[in-house]
């Protein structure tokens, strides 16, 4: 695909939380490939995300989201009501200030802060707007490989751990609801790797040039079978 292809034919895609790191990145990408995409960002002041408007004028349109704040999420609805996307995907998280301190060590206050950025708030915003994808699209949530109860065998990051295995459940329930209403349609948890942004630190292992490319990949190749899955940005199949 390249930026050649006329906007009635270019695929679309609604991206939530994309005002740095992952998100910027995926937006940046999409755009050199030839997607129209529509990006959200917290709070009305300029991000890195509103510089690309000028090389892209007519493949990007920037909203603003705090997926966690219901009201600002039924005022995007109704700003994006008469729109259609193949690609609904919620990049938007977050991790607890000491990601060392256990289960029972963290506060009440910032549990729950991290839960509902993570699990709950991610599937509000797709229940609110998958009504916007096409019957065929497909509706993604980055995940994480911490997220795997199978695969915790050192422990750690316990309280972030949590949050992404309670998504996937949550997709999971989602998914069955939604099988027999959308039998095409794609819903993916993608798990990107320990990248190197804000959130994943410094001592991340890899670098944001080096798996964006493979995280769009798997999103593409997604797009072609129904149904839920669990990948890492190669398009394998992670364990639950």
């Amino acid at each position: 695909m390249t930026q050649t292809l006329s906007s009635a034919t270019r695929p679309r895609m609604l991206l939530i939380g994309a005002s740095r790191g992952i998100g910027f990145a995926m937006t940046e990408e999409l755009l050199r490939r030839g997607w129209d995409v529509t990006a959200t960002v917290r709070g009305n002041h300029r991000t890195a995300l509103h510089d690309l408007i000028l090389p892209y004028p007519d493949a990007l349109n920037i909203e603003m989201l705090d997926m966690t704040d219901t009201g600002q999420l039924f005022e995007l609805r109704a700003r994006l009501q008469h729109q259609h996307y193949d690609v609904l995907f919620v990049n938007a998280g977050t991790a607890n200030r000491n990601q060392n301190e256990t289960i029972g060590e963290v506060s009440t206050e910032e549990f729950a802060h991290v839960m509902i950025t993570n699990a709950l708030s991610p599937l509000r915003v797709v229940e609110a707007l998958q009504s916007f994808v096409k019957n065929d699209g497909l509706i993604g949530i980055m995940s994480s490989g911490q997220g795997s109860i199978s695969n915790n065998h050192n422990g750690g990051r316990e309280v972030y751990r949590g949050t992404k295995a309670a998504l996937n459940q949550y997709m999971r329930s989602f998914a069955a609801r939604q099988a027999v209403m959308y039998p095409e349609r794609a819903l993916l948890l993608l798990a990107p790797g320990w990248i190197r942004t804000d959130l994943g630190g410094d001592e991340g292992a890899f670098s944001l040039e080096e798996t964006i490319p493979d995280i769009i990949n798997a999103i593409e190749s997604k797009r072609a079978r129904p149904g839920l899955e669990y990948l890492d940005r190669f398009g394998k199949t992670v364990s639950w």
